[in-house]
């Protein structure tokens, strides 16, 4: 410990990682190969000789945005956000550490092929020279980023990481008493954001177009500015166009020449919790399978926390069976986990779809089976739409509950390999001319051309139903001739599907009791505006407000999910909350919620767009919300009561106000014809620099659904180039 603090103590020149002569060489001479021309909205337009190069200014222009948040999510995946967070980030990181093996994604990094290597170096050189050529940043932990960090971080999902049920209160359980670490707080699954994340993908097929060409809607829905919006092009075939992970380099959700995929998160069970019989002989610990006991494996961890200016270690010993490692423990139980959260051929994938120019490369691709954590919407230039629910799927016992912690003690519990792709739940040019999901159920992603249910292990789509996906079927089903204004439309549609469960049963409560309305007047006069109201959210509906605001106090008499495929059963929960919640505690939760808008602004009539706000802080952070500041009236709502675009707010210590933090973010409607047609949005605007005219020039058209046009080809991106550069300069 002594040691470890004078080493912290040591002047930063002396610890931080000094670049060789021939390092600076190397990053100079690659930055001369890439050109970045920014347009009218800042949006990069990064152009390099070879794919490396334009890895190598992709990064670097990713450095320059928002330096803070690659090194961030590199700890995350490291196990290493503790050392900036302090304790409460413990367990989180110990999670972390048992998952990710530094020493395996060092070990795919030299058996990479040549290609991928050239890729990861430049990964590493681009951040790097960004650091060489801004010593004035100063990197909280990571002083020099190394080529292997991407093979940690394979997949560029927001919820990249498959854990099962593990949360931390079981690490903690475990592994806490081992350490005497009771000071720490373990945070468990927050199932009113599990209801709240998610995200929207539509493909359109030509028979329902009116230019005769696929259309492709991207919404991913996301903690704000987790992504950036980017274009990379090179001389060896690479022009792709869209969003990127900070720390990834390769566009996660977007589009080339040819093609576009849309990624949303699934509930596909691809990562499974066994429940293991422990215990001890002569000093040593075994774990019973197949009637036989077998040595439980274990091995040295670090979890190092700050602690006011001071970084303490906590040593760890972890646990591990065959399964893999020894998460934590519930009741007693120990609990391991298996699961595939990073590999060689996920990076790869990840990757080489970026230039797949046709369906069949396209699935090829998708052939390698090592995307974990998404389903893929998908439209091309040859008329295709397809969908698939997935893409990693274990073959296991479809007779057992894959959703809750199996028995470890067995080999009737394991995988059997792995579902080849024609096996998963899927669709190709459906009849119905459209497919959407929206994190829901597959079963009605194209009307009559569904898939059916009893075709598949239910392991394979354990996804529940939401207000969302009712909504988008009901809108496309309906459309015909889309064209990119009327797909952005349906794409913005304010319809509030949840309320047409919740609130006719608030009506009949509130009818089956006359004595109510003369004791309240207030009251009377809140439920005759929800009667007419058409479950349009708006900017100026005081309606919105009380049924939002209402629902929401509501929320909080649901039992909480057992999972988190239980939690996405969205539709299913607001059916539980019209038929179980007494009508008294409807009508009362009504009442309290006119009298907190009251105590709040003044008066319970308040338009929507007075209390949910859009307020974008100096470090485009969830946090330092602060009503005197100027912020925008926003319309939207949650995607919890149906809203296609997803804005969800909430307020915060010390705000009386909403505040958005999570929904919508890069937004992209696609055509494809002889020449690709898109349109886009970003939350906000796509700079991290107050003063830039970027930092909210995006802001009212991301709030009322008014895209900008795409500059994808290069000649007109030099048309509305603005400045022109080599990294470096």
């Amino acid at each position: 410990m002594k040691l470890l603090l004078c080493f912290l103590l040591l002047p930063f020149c002396a610890i931080s990682q000094q670049f060789t002569p021939q390092e600076i060489a190397r990053y100079k001479a690659q930055a001369n190969r890439v050109t970045i021309i920014t347009d009218q909205y800042g949006i990069p337009h990064i152009y390099g000789k070879k794919d490396a190069d334009a890895v190598f200014g992709l990064m670097y222009t990713q450095a320059e945005q928002n330096f803070p948040r690659i090194e961030r999510n590199y700890l995350e995946v490291f196990g290493r956000l503790a050392e900036i967070d302090g304790q409460a980030q413990v367990f989180d990181d110990l999670q972390m550490q048992l998952i990710y093996d530094s020493s395996a994604a060092k070990a795919d990094y030299q058996r990479s092929p040549q290609w991928l290597k050239q890729l990861l170096n430049a990964f590493a050189d681009g951040i790097n020279y960004y650091l060489y050529r801004h010593p004035e940043v100063k990197p909280a932990v990571l002083k020099k980023f190394q080529p292997w960090f991407p093979l940690m971080y394979t997949d560029g999902s927001i919820s990249a990481t498959q854990m099962g049920d593990i949360n931390t209160f079981d690490t903690r359980s475990l592994y806490g008493a081992k350490t005497n670490s009771t000071s720490f707080q373990a945070r468990p699954r927050d199932q009113e954001q599990v209801r709240l994340s998610g995200s929207n993908g539509f493909a359109v097929a030509p028979s329902k177009t009116a230019s005769g060409n696929s259309i492709l809607y991207i919404n991913p829905h996301v903690t704000f500015y987790f992504r950036s919006e980017v274009q990379m092009a090179s001389e060896e075939g690479l022009n792709v166009y869209g969003a990127v992970t900070w720390g990834n380099f390769f566009v996660y959700q977007g589009f080339n020449e040819h093609c576009g995929w849309m990624h949303t998160s699934s509930y596909a069970d691809v990562a499974d919790v066994y429940k293991e019989k422990v215990q001890e002989k002569q000093g040593k610990l075994f774990y019973e399978y197949d009637g036989q006991l077998r040595p439980v494996t274990s091995r040295s961890l670090v979890i190092r926390y700050r602690k006011g200016q001071d970084l303490v270690e906590m040593p760890v010993t972890a646990y591990y069976t065959h399964h893999g490692p020894v998460m934590g423990s519930r009741n007693g139980t120990w609990l391991s986990l298996k699961e595939r959260n990073r590999s060689l051929e996920a990076l790869e994938q990840s990757w080489l779809r970026t230039k797949a120019k046709t369906f069949g490369e396209f699935r090829k691709i998708m052939e390698l089976r090592s995307n974990n954590s998404n389903n893929t919407v998908y439209a091309d230039d040859q008329k295709n739409i397809a969908y698939w629910h997935g893409n990693f799927m274990p073959v296991r016992d479809p007779k057992l509950e894959w959703s809750l912690p199996v028995d470890g003690s067995t080999s009737a519990t394991e995988w059997k390999g792995v579902h080849k792709l024609d096996e998963i739940v899927q669709l190709f040019n459906p009849k119905s001319g459209f497919i959407q999901n929206c994190n829901s159920t597959p079963f009605t992603a194209s009307g009559e051309s569904s898939p059916k249910p009893e075709a598949y292990p239910a392991y394979m789509a354990p996804d529940g139903q939401n207000p969302r996906a009712v909504n988008a079927s009901r809108l496309l089903a309906a459309a015909q001739q889309v064209s990119l204004d009327s797909i952005i439309r349906i794409g913005y549609s304010h319809y509030l599907s949840g309320f047409e469960i919740l609130l006719p049963s608030l009506f009949a409560a509130y009818d089956s009791n006359p004595g109510t309305a003369p004791a309240n007047p207030a009251l009377q006069e809140a439920i005759a505006i929800l009667k007419q109201w058409d479950r349009n959210s708006g900017a100026m509906s005081t309606a919105t407000t009380l049924a939002v605001e209402w629902a929401t106090r509501l929320l909080g008499k649901v039992p909480p999910a057992k999972t988190d495929e239980a939690a996405s059963n969205v539709w299913g929960t607001l059916q539980w909350m019209a038929e179980n919640i007494t009508a008294a505690d409807k009508i009362k939760a009504l009442g309290e919620t006119i009298n907190d808008l009251n105590k709040w602004y003044g008066q319970w009539q308040m338009p929507w767009g007075e209390v949910n706000r859009y307020q974008r802080n100096e470090k485009s952070t969830n946090a330092d919300f602060d009503d005197a500041k100027p912020s925008f009236p926003v319309g939207l709502a949650s995607a919890t009561w149906g809203s296609l675009p997803s804005f969800n707010g909430r307020r915060f210590q010390g705000t009386k106000k909403r505040y958005g933090v999570s929904g919508n973010s890069f937004i992209a409607a696609v055509e494809f014809g002889k020449r690709v047609k898109a349109r886009t949005i970003m939350t906000g605007g796509e700079s991290f620099d107050p003063a830039s005219p970027h930092f909210t020039d995006q802001a009212e058209g991301y709030i009322n659904g008014k895209f900008k046009d795409v500059l994808f080809y290069k000649e007109d991106v030099l048309k509305q180039a603005v400045r022109t550069y080599h990294p470096g300069e």
